[in-house]
């Protein structure tokens, strides 16, 4: 095959003097036309630093390229880009190589329509008139599947879907024909049908423009579905590569091994999922299984009690148009007739893909959006008639932890005292110092520090600030959690780490969970019983977890399963 990229050496440096740190150390690869290359790791490993390098967008400072060279040879000769100043440098962003950004809402501009942003890329790199740009822009909209692409040119990022969003991404980078796409955690975040989507489709535009593609995620299962070769990456170094068939079946570093074992299993129930410092340092980890019969003696005591809560008919409608009277006269369901138990002791899982009204279910119950109709019945109080007098005491008995850890933390108060804040609010503890060691053994209960009372939520990484805000859903002591996509946007071992958390939480403090999220292998592993929902916001499926999985009965609840990325099988 012929030669695209070739990195060699690759060195890259973040700081100054002695607090400097290597965020990548002496790496080397290379990639050819045609080809796919996955490089999977976890936060920190590097991944994103060395993509960013070939393009030349590490900030610096804090950032600097310290050793080696990076040779591009797309254009017939070779060109270490390392070397090429801003302005040369520029020339080669978006025309030769061009890059998917992880976060598209946060990289597409918001007071610019999708059209305008794609077209721009066009006009700078392409001899094009502005017809003939709008034109090939709505064309390549066609090609990545976006829906009414003529009514997306005008539309602005915030009226897309998240899904839509990275697709515009994508045509944004294939706008100017590069030979290398870099794309990074496109998909992570993303409901797994729309992941399979993203996938086949950057598979599809690969093969057919035979460019050289390198793919970063921190999920393996990905990997297997879209590259020819896996780069392993931890701590700024290559641990592992090889085929995507060999990394599967004969992983050889303890971290591949690690990276492969934490994702959930489809075909089997752990009590607890292998983390990768269970494979590091020559431990041998020996996971214990539930069996069949386990689970149906759990779920006969289980289910022999009363519901601790009643959700009959729900209904939670948005106004989408009102007429002059201010009487809606269009709205969005965003879940419709409801209706469900759930028991003491038990995680019921929500599953569906984004828009399907899972988070909606979560906040309606809580009372944190008005529900249109029906009724929640915790404990013989019907939540929906109560004054918000009579509301405050139940709340601190049900809590919910949001999906995004950071945005849900306040930047300007130290995690201590963002903990401590409802415990003072709800009367609990009679002192500011028994509230202080309260808070300082929930965060050791968490795998936290005493020493980390006193830092702020950016001093950590996504993983901590997950059990930050498990620890301040647990300040208040509660009976009931909502886990609102809690796991989503972890690194596969992070979330392995959170959700045997969650059990072991749920066991000590007798805990009731509705567990949402769009990843049914995660909802299978974590409940007992699984409700899935549709896009017209209904409930297309609810049974035990395990019969959903081995009986979908439904085409939606199939195609969820079909979904999953399959790489998980070479196991």
């Amino acid at each position: 095959m012929e030669l695209l990229l070739n990195i060699q050496n690759l060195e890259i440096k973040f700081g100054s003097g002695s607090d400097q740190f290597t965020a990548v150390n002496n790496i080397s690869f290379s990639l050819h036309k045609g080809e796919t290359i996955g490089v999977v790791g976890e936060s920190g490993s590097g991944k994103s630093v060395t993509s960013l390098s070939i393009m030349q967008l590490i900030p610096s400072p804090p950032g600097k390229i310290t050793g080696g060279a990076i040779h591009y040879y797309g254009r017939g000769e070779k060109t270490n880009l390392l070397s090429l100043s801003e302005k040369e440098m520029r020339s080669y962003r978006g025309k030769d190589i061009a890059m998917i950004f992880q976060e598209p809402m946060t990289s597409l501009n918001p007071v610019f329509t999708c059209g305008n942003q794609v077209t721009e890329a066009i006009l700078l790199h392409q001899k094009s008139s502005v017809k003939e740009a709008k034109e090939k822009a709505i064309q390549l909209f066609n090609e990545v599947q976006l829906p009414r692409p003529e009514a997306i040119f005008d539309a602005y990022p915030h009226q897309l879907s998240g899904g839509q969003k990275q697709r515009v991404m994508i045509a944004m980078a294939l706008s100017c024909e590069p030979s290398v796409l870099i794309a990074d955690e496109p998909t992570t975040a993303l409901d797994v049908t729309v992941q399979k989507t993203i996938l086949e489709l950057i598979s599809s535009i690969q093969k057919k423009r035979n460019m050289g593609v390198i793919f970063i995620t921190h999920d393996l299962g990905v990997v297997a579905e879209i590259a020819d070769r896996a780069i392993v990456m931890r701590q700024g170094e290559i641990v592992e590569e090889n085929s995507v068939k060999n990394i599967f079946q004969n992983p050889q570093h303890p971290y591949t091994k690690g990276l492969l074992a934490c994702k959930p299993p489809l075909d089997k129930r752990f009590e607890k999922l292998p983390t990768v410092s269970d494979f590091l340092d020559n431990k041998i980890f020996h996971a214990i299984e539930i069996s069949a019969e386990q689970r149906k003696i759990k779920h006969a005591a289980l289910y022999s009690t009363s519901p601790i809560m009643k959700v009959n008919g729900l209904k939670t409608y948005f106004p989408l148009k009102k007429n002059w009277l201010g009487k809606t006269t269009e709205c969005v369901k965003a879940v419709d007739d409801v209706s469900f138990d759930v028991y003491k002791g038990e995680t019921l899982g929500l599953v569906g893909e984004s828009g399907c009204g899972k988070t909606t279910i979560g906040r309606t119950i809580l009372r944190l959006a008005d529900a249109t109709a029906g009724e929640v019945i915790y404990k013989g109080s019907d939540l929906q008639k109560l004054s918000n007098s009579e509301m405050l005491p139940l709340r601190r008995k049900m809590q919910i932890i949001f999906q995004d850890p950071y945005s849900s933390l306040n930047p300007r108060i130290p995690i201590g005292k963002a903990i401590m804040e409802p415990m003072t609010v709800h009367g609990i503890l009679q002192s500011k110092k028994e509230r202080e060691e309260y808070v300082v053994n929930l965060l050791e209960k968490v795998s936290l520090k005493a020493d980390h009372f006193y830092r702020y939520p950016h001093e950590f990484s996504g993983g901590q600030r997950q059990r930050i805000c498990i620890a301040r859903a647990l300040a208040l002591q509660p009976e009931f959690l909502i886990c609102d996509e809690s796991v989503s946007s972890l690194d596969v071992s992070v979330q392995a780490q959170v959700l045997n958390l969650l059990n072991d939480l749920k066991r000590e403090f007798a805990l009731t969970y509705i567990f949402i999220s769009h990843d049914l292998s995660v909802v299978k592993f974590m409940c007992d019983r699984m409700i899935v929902m549709n896009k017209s916001g209904k409930i297309e499926r609810m049974d035990e977890a395990d019969a959903i999985y081995l009986d979908p009965q439904t085409e939606y609840t199939r195609s969820l399963i079909d979904a999953i990325p399959k790489g998980l099988s070479f196991r």
